[in-house]
């Protein structure tokens, strides 16, 4: 009897069968739909014009929740990688493979796959849901006004992309709680600290850090104190990018 070939195909459909039969997955993509429509929601029912928030962009008001809910995916994005080391399971897809970085890759790809549509879905919904409540004020818009759809699927793709550095961490690092800290001091914390400098270059450095860039991403109007879409964007694929090299370096001179 013959053993199957081990195709790219065969490798990505075993990592979305892995990703798909653990309960975590379920919790964290549930958490961050919820966090999404529900602050979503309170947000549009809530909203007042005299209230002082006119000056907000609509689509940041609406989608305020995906901060929340980028949260909850950076931590499915750990437990796809660091925790099939917590359980021991990657010795067994590493033997399965023994090339090993297809096993990264795939985990990576369909991370972004299953992230972005459910980021993107969930965004559009959100807004139009909470559209139902703000058409009658001075924050009332429509998916066909400028700048609208593209801060929809700017949101997902930042939330999309702080995952996937998520993922990076926890695969370099082989530990959730480890990966878990390092996201959240290094991406999240960090950049706040370093704000407090009196400096005008670190206050532009800090235009293209992860948590920062995904922001710039998501508004339909330009931001004056942010990057770009297109810088933003770029510095996140960077980031990502940065992120899973380090793992891929350490899947090929380690053991395991």
């Amino acid at each position: 009897m013959t053993t199957p070939a081990i195709t790219p195909a065969r490798v990505l459909h075993s990592e979305w069968h892995k990703l798909w039969t653990v309960r975590s997955t379920w919790i964290t993509v549930l958490a961050s739909v919820g966090f999404l429509l529900g602050v979503g929601i309170l947000m549009g029912a809530t909203y007042t014009s005299d209230g002082g928030d006119s000056d907000v962009d609509t689509v940041i008001l609406t989608l305020y929740g995906s901060q929340l809910g980028a949260i909850c995916l950076a931590v499915l994005g750990i437990l796809v990688t660091a925790g099939e080391y917590s359980t021991g399971l990657i010795r067994a897809s590493l033997i399965a493979v023994p090339r090993r970085l297809p096993v990264l890759w795939a985990k990576a790809t369909v991370f972004t796959g299953v992230v972005l549509t459910v980021s993107f879905v969930a965004a559009l919904v959100t807004f139009l849901t909470a559209q139902l409540f703000l058409s009658d004020t001075d924050q009332a818009a429509s998916l066909a006004d400028e700048g609208v759809l593209a801060a929809i699927a700017g949101t997902a793709a930042g939330v999309t992309l702080l995952g996937l550095i998520a993922l990076g961490l926890g695969a370099a690092l082989r530990s959730v709680p480890g990966g878990i800290g390092a996201f959240i001091g290094g991406v999240m914390v960090l950049p706040e600290v370093l704000g407090m400098l009196p400096y005008d270059a670190v206050d532009t450095a800090i235009r293209y850090f992860p948590t920062q860039a995904a922001g710039a991403l998501g508004s339909a109007t330009p931001m004056e104190t942010a990057a770009s879409p297109g810088a933003a964007l770029l510095a996140l694929c960077l980031w990502a990018a940065a992120t899973l090299i380090v793992p891929a370096l350490l899947l090929k001179r380690r053991d395991v």
